[in-house]
């Protein structure tokens, strides 16, 4: 009879076996490229963002998605209006009205003849295998998936157990969030695919933020969607699920019964009542961009030193000498980070921090690891904000997140002075040394014009708590409620909230934060 240990070593196979919901096939995996700059001219996108740009100095033109009906309409927009090739980039992708009717135009797309890239963290895909491999069956989709396990692919649990054979690997992500199409016109942000990015969710939805470029910065974002579809840890869809090859119909017929029993939703029926907006080249800002992005292979590497990250390459490339503003819906300061900011604001730069309250933060945990620094930060002048999850009703739905009776910070954005960074990277350590991100750093005075009026009322009592330090060393937060000014003395939140802070800030998570 076998020992104990005998007994455990089996019992380890079964539980792989039972882990075993797909195995990996023999499926070829083609090299592929994003449209060359000269042809996508010859599209009606690269022709009309052509036609706009030689009207102006700038190599860039840039506009800034705050509110989610507009994010939302601004990517069916551009699915719609691609004729070449359409390649989307996506951490996490969810299954609700807006999904179904991106998937249900992509596979229209697909069928006028665009190539459609959809890249995928693998995280985002658990549980829609086999949904993304009959949207992967069409001839012109491919679908592939980021840092893959091919064992635990049906479920949130089965992954996390998978996961054990090296947690070190699986915990980093590819978090990078980009949409391109006919190497024209680019949206980079903090949005992923989700009912909650575009105000479509009746419960909780994100503030969040977007570019919309044109130009010189294009064609660099292109490259870098190309470094990560090519790279080894990008791998086909089908090589872990398998489907006929005719699935793609049976998907497409699923998705428009849907759509068409859905038409009437509250939600697709405000979209169509909603006036449009002209088209994102008649409405731009102008100036130069820089797309910065971390390189697929810091998923596979040993700790980086965050100088070879974006980080990195966003301190050496932007200059600061009066204003930051960091808007950041995960933010972990790190002691070496609050050394940095206190530094800036101790020599006369103006620092202004806006994150989620505890109240309306998505992750506890995280706040738990932010919490501690309130109190050095605010002794040398910084400013901190806190979005509070219920608004009042007027307030201005720009960062509020109307139709849902909780809201949430999910903005990453970066002023240094006179230029605006916007892209997928949260200042925490998970975006320095375990995700990938990305993001363009933009130099344009109407655009900054345009971003301190987000973060004016982000500042808005009436939105957000302003944390203020007393003489005494305490902490209160400030707030407008019905029309009166508030203060209160004790944090607001749940116990149960509170306690997940208190342990992630016992336990010293904030490294892996």
């Amino acid at each position: 009879m076998p020992n104990a240990n005998g007994w455990l070593h089996w019992l380890s196979i079964l539980v792989l076996c039972s882990l075993l919901v797909g195995c990996t096939h023999a499926v070829i995996r083609e090299h592929h490229i994003a449209l060359a700059p000269a042809d996508a001219r010859d599209t009606w996108l690269g022709g009309q963002a052509h036609q706009a740009l030689a009207e102006q100095s700038d190599p860039d033109g840039f506009a800034l998605l705050a509110d989610g009906k507009e994010a939302f309409s601004a990517r069916v927009g551009l699915i719609r209006q691609a004729q070449r090739g359409l390649d989307i980039q996506t951490y996490l992708l969810g299954d609700g009205q807006t999904t179904r009717l991106i998937l249900a135009q992509l596979i229209k797309a697909a069928e006028e003849g665009v190539r459609v890239r959809l890249l995928v963290d693998d995280i985002g895909a658990i549980g829609q295998g086999d949904r993304l491999a009959a949207l992967a069956s069409h001839p012109s989709i491919h679908v592939r998936v980021f840092n893959p396990l091919a064992v635990g692919r049906g479920h949130m649990l089965t992954r996390v157990l998978a996961s054990v054979v090296d947690p070190a690997q699986q915990h980093r992500r590819m978090h990078n969030k980009l949409w391109v199409a006919d190497n024209s016109v680019a949206i980079v942000g903090g949005r992923n695919l989700g009912d909650e990015y575009f105000d479509a969710n009746d419960s909780r939805n994100f503030a969040d933020l977007d570019f919309v470029a044109i130009g010189d910065v294009v064609p660099a974002l292109s490259d870098s969607f190309d470094l990560y579809w090519n790279h080894g840890l990008a791998q086909p869809i089908e090589r872990y699920h398998q489907v006929d090859d005719s699935a793609w119909q049976i998907l497409k017929t699923e998705l428009e019964d849907w759509l068409d029993n859905n038409a009437d939703s509250e939600y697709f029926t405000e979209l169509r009542r909603k006036p449009r907006s002209a088209p994102p080249w008649e409405t731009l800002h102008w100036g130069e961009g820089l797309a910065l992005w971390d390189t697929p292979g810091k998923l596979s590497s040993t700790t980086p030193e965050w100088r070879d990250t974006l980080l990195g390459d966003l301190t050496a490339a932007a200059s600061l000498n009066q204003h930051l503003v960091i808007i950041s819906a995960y933010f972990v300061p790190t002691e070496q980070g609050v050394k940095r900011l206190t530094e800036l604001a101790d020599q006369g730069v103006t620092v202004e921090i806006i994150t989620n309250s505890l109240e309306s933060t998505d992750a506890a945990v995280v706040h738990g690891a932010y919490a501690p620094w309130r109190e050095e930060l605010l002794s040398h002048g910084v400013a901190l904000y806190e979005l509070r999850p219920e608004q009042e009703a007027g307030a201005d739905e720009d960062m509020r997140v109307p139709g849902a009776s909780a809201s949430a910070l999910h903005i990453k954005a970066l002023r240094f002075d006179d230029q605006l960074f916007v892209g997928s990277f949260n200042v925490d350590p998970r975006s320095i040394y375990w995700n990938t991100e990305i993001g363009v750093l933009a130099r344009s005075e109407s655009l900054i014009h345009a971003f301190n009026e987000l973060v004016a009322l982000g500042r808005d009592p009436s939105l957000s708590y302003r944390v203020v330090l007393t003489p005494q060393g305490e902490l209160n937060w400030h707030l407008e409620r019905d029309g009166d000014m508030e203060i209160l003395t004790t944090e607001p939140g749940s116990f149960w909230r509170h306690f997940n802070a208190w342990l992630s800030h016992t336990l010293k998570l904030e490294r892996w934060l």
